[in-house]
């Protein structure tokens, strides 16, 4: 069989043992990884899509752009505002900060690269997936305001972080001859983004809502409309050369606002068809990029810069965004472990391997290229296995602290009774 009809099999067989895998911490991005390398050209060969092609591109631009619209819709300006707290420091503070403190040791460890080259690496990088923690968002155990933190957080900072992505790859490729006039243009991409998103996501939310309530609509065209609206964000923005991102991000958000998320289920179908397509991107990443560098040499500096990326660099900007925001040191630490790097960072590095003209060739050997590689893959291993560990340590320390404050507070009332009764 072919490496395709092989990557069939093996969703196949994830599909009937999932429930399964989960209670392991074994998660769809690590299994299909596993199977991109097995299945690509470092192993058995019968799956080699080079990460240069469109088909590659369109794939993971088209997968980023629908889970962007899905989660922007779903969160909707609303509940941002009543979670606004902690996810608005980590969201103003803590990813300023993440590619602040992200490019400048990139700058230093990784030899050669310019500094818009070492941002570039510390804005692909600074994205998180709540896909790769999904034992930790989805656990019970876990404090709710811990886990709508982390949910809100992923769902925004890909989107927050696309046009800077955008506009340092314009400032590399500026530096290296490839193009001029690169503020301008990555500006123009922007805004033409934010027009077209604003003006059909609210039509047609406008028009939706309205045919829903005159009993227009069924569950299946709600869920149609849905998907098309987020496919069409983008496919309308990319044709008159605007960023699709920023356009799926946008248009959720504007989407979610006009309905008021009368239609946050149908969306439900948006986000699983994005799941769904996230898990070929996870294999196209294990056979073209995670697995030739597994085969091949790398550089210790990449290797080095990727541990730093998952621990200082992530938990450092973490622990002072949340200064003063009522979570115990525990806490802290565990929202700065859990700061996957998943989907946005593999999108984000494919855009710019385009985006600088780069040949394969060319790319195998670079520095940078490998640091966010091996952060990816480090991500997917590491957090994936620790997620249901860790989550089930955090929710019983929360228990005996809550334990606890409820027995000292009880004491309190005891004490003012004693008193009041003297």
């Amino acid at each position: 069989m072919s490496g395709v009809a092989w990557l069939g099999v093996v969703a196949v067989v994830f599909a009937i043992v999932a429930a399964r895998l989960e209670r392991w911490s074994i998660g769809g991005p690590l299994v299909f990884t596993v199977a991109g390398i097995l299945l690509g050209p470092a192993a058995l060969g019968g799956f080699d899509p080079p990460p240069s092609s469109e088909a590659f591109q369109l794939l993971t631009e088209v997968t980023l752009a629908l889970l962007l619209f899905a989660d922007a819709s779903t969160i909707g300006l609303g509940e941002l505002r009543r979670h606004a707290g902690i996810p608005l420091r980590l969201l103003a503070i803590g990813l300023p900060l993440t590619i602040v403190l992200g490019g400048l040791l990139a700058y230093v460890t990784l030899p050669g690269v310019t500094l818009a080259l070492a941002f570039l690496v510390a804005t692909v990088l600074a994205p998180t997936d709540a896909a790769l923690s999904l034992a930790v968002v989805s656990n019970p155990q876990v404090p709710l305001t811990v886990r709508n933190s982390l949910n809100v957080e992923s769902g925004l900072n890909d989107g927050i972080a696309t046009p800077i992505v955008t506009v340092l790859i314009a400032v590399v490729a500026a530096e290296e001859g490839a193009t001029q006039g690169w503020f301008t243009e990555a500006l123009e991409n922007v805004g033409i983004a934010v027009v077209v998103a604003t003006v059909l996501s609210g039509a047609a939310g406008w028009f939706v809502v309205r045919a829903r309530r005159a009993g227009w609509t069924s569950p299946t065209s709600e869920q149609l409309v849905v998907l098309t609206l987020a496919f069409v964000c983008y496919a309308a923005s990319v044709s008159l050369d605007g960023n699709g991102f920023v356009a799926g991000f946008v248009g959720g958000l504007v989407f979610g606002a006009v309905t008021r998320r009368e239609l946050a289920e149908p969306t439900e179908f948006t986000e699983t068809t994005g799941q769904f397509l996230s898990y070929g991107v996870w294999a196209l990443f294990g056979a073209s990029l995670a697995g030739p560098l597994l085969e091949g040499g790398w550089h210790a500096e990449a290797m080095l810069y990727a541990v730093l990326s998952l621990t200082v660099i992530r938990i450092l900007p973490v622990a002072v965004s949340l200064l003063g925001g009522g979570l115990d040191r525990e806490a802290v630490l565990f929202v700065g472990w859990f700061g996957p790097r998943g989907l946005a960072s593999i999108v984000f590095l494919i855009l710019a391997v385009h985006g600088l003209h780069l040949r394969p060739a060319e790319v195998a050997g670079e520095v940078a290229y490998e640091a966010v590689v091996w952060t990816i893959l480090l991500s997917v291993v590491l957090h994936g296995v620790s997620a249901s560990l860790l989550a089930r340590a955090f929710g019983r320390h929360a228990r005996q602290s809550d334990d606890t404050d409820q027995g000292a507070d009880e004491i309190r009332r005891r004490q003012r009774r004693s008193l009041a009764a003297t």
